[in-house]
């Protein structure tokens, strides 16, 4: 089923309506009436942020099972604006404690530090500060909420040390507006241009959501404590959290049975993740892929199965094994975007057209890295066609200088690309594969990786395969495509 295109009319007019609802109670303040509820105050926006932080908890878990950089970021930038939200509800004045600047630096600092973290979820997968975060993507989970939670609990404990960053007067109370609108902006356009190629629902809800957030930033920079139009930027924070997690929902639940749903977050195994895990967006890209070349049907399924038995006889640890899982199950996203008459070319390929089949893994690339996908997974979908002795493609590396992962990768796409019927030739048989395989040892394959696979192949001969006959994404069984 093709992905349904959001008009950015319809997310531009989303964005706009409620800052022209904002400007026009400001224009006519006969209407912008003052409503003074500091208990109501308390009461809402507390209990919006302890939901935030719960749901921001349960993405972050989910972010970090799923292998998905984006996600993590996102429940680092939700959880922030929720636990400082949280400061500016309990520091109401005349309820809790007295008056200060607290509320207004909390409510800046909560969509400042968002709006950080949506920016930097916004960036490619091979970023700098990317490979940094995602090391380590569980301690930062952990750390980063509770050093956000601890300060706030300082604050309110004892408000008058934070009198130094008073974010309530001019000019810093525009430095920081600023600084939140352009991180917000430069985020939207990066999501914007990532959805107009991929059309994931999350991208299209965090244009929605980030524009929401600016929004509210401004009405906190200029609106009046108390006044309607100044309400109006609490319930658009509120939006902005539930556009994002409606987007989450509709690409990674949305028509996944609650069973597959909760296996995907807390299965054990990697093997069991390959199908559990992916999104239903991604699986669809996947199936659009093998329906453009029926001859490799289950081929992306197959390789990561292959990937997943040589990464376990070599040792690697579950996360090694999960990021073959799942980069090996989108390698040949890149065909996507090739012409279908090179692809399912039956004779041999021109030297123009090798050229355009070899611009598959940068085209792959280029696509998962704007998603989520970590670095390991996107080097997986680079390298997977370089070779040992260094004649193989895009980036022409050599030896160890490849990734372990692409390597591995490497043998088990080639060995079940030989035991497939293509559109040029038969399938060979598993014997006459692992000859070839012995024979480009040291030349285009890792030694180590082929041994491996020897001995996954020996233990298991009486199959025709190590792997056996897995299911693809675009037909119920492999043996009836």
């Amino acid at each position: 089923m093709e992905r349904k295109r959001i008009s950015r009319w319809l997310l531009a007019a989303a964005i706009l309506i409620p800052l022209a609802g904002y400007c026009a109670l400001t224009v006519f303040p006969a209407y912008d009436h003052v409503v003074k509820g500091p208990a109501e105050h308390f009461y809402i926006v507390s209990l919006i942020s302890v939901l935030a932080v719960v749901i921001s908890t349960v993405v972050g878990i989910a972010g970090s099972r799923l292998r998905n950089i984006k996600i993590i970021c996102l429940s680092l930038a939700y959880s922030s604006l929720a636990l400082i939200f949280a400061v500016h509800g309990l520091s109401t004045p005349g309820f809790l404690l007295h008056a200060s600047h607290l509320p207004g630096l909390s409510s800046q600092l909560s969509v400042l530090i968002a709006a950080f973290w949506i920016w930097v979820s916004s960036l490619p997968g091979d970023d700098a500060i990317i490979r940094r975060i995602s090391r380590h993507p569980n301690i930062w989970l952990v750390l980063w909420p509770l050093g956000v939670f601890l300060l706030a609990v300082s604050a309110l404990i004892d408000p008058g040390w934070s009198e130094a960053l008073d974010l309530n007067k001019r000019p810093a109370v525009w430095i920081a507006a600023g600084l939140t609108i352009a991180l917000n902006l430069v985020a939207m356009y990066r999501y914007w241009q990532s959805y107009r190629y991929s059309r994931f629902p999350l991208q299209a809800a965090i244009v929605l959501g980030s524009g929401w957030m600016i929004g509210a930033q401004w009405m906190m920079a200029t609106g009046t404590q108390w006044h309607a139009s100044w309400w109006l930027y609490h319930f658009l924070q509120l939006g902005s959290m539930l556009a994002v997690l409606g987007g989450l929902f509709k690409q990674y639940v949305e028509g996944v049975p609650i069973a597959q749903t909760v296996k995907a977050l807390f299965t054990a195994t990697p093997r069991e993740r390959i199908e559990a895990s992916l999104s239903p967006s991604i699986k669809q890209m996947i199936a659009e892929t093998e329906a453009r070349d029926p001859y490799t049907a289950g081929h992306n399924f197959r390789v990561a199965t292959y990937a997943l038995q040589l990464g376990e006889e070599m040792g690697l640890p579950p996360e090694h094994l999960s990021a073959l899982a799942q980069g090996c199950i989108v390698h040949d996203l890149g065909k996507i975007r090739l012409p279908d008459a090179i692809l399912n070319k039956p004779g041999k390929l021109t030297p123009e057209e090798r050229r355009i089949i070899e611009t598959h893994p940068v085209i792959g690339y280029d696509m998962c890295k704007r998603v989520g996908f970590m670095p390991e997974e996107l080097q997986i979908i680079r390298s997977h066609h370089e070779r040992w002795d260094g004649n193989g493609y895009p980036d022409r590396l050599k030896g160890e200088d490849i990734p372990l992962l692409a390597r591995i990768a490497a043998v088990a796409d080639v060995y079940d690309a030989l035991t497939s019927t293509r559109a040029y030739r038969k399938a060979w048989s598993p014997e006459e594969a692992l000859a070839f395989l012995r024979e480009q040892k040291g030349k285009q394959f890792d030694p180590s990786c082929v041994d491996a696979w020897v001995n996954v192949c020996k233990r298991e001969a009486d199959r025709r395969s190590p792997a056996g006959e897995p299911e693809s994404f675009s037909s119920p069984r492999l043996s009836e495509t």
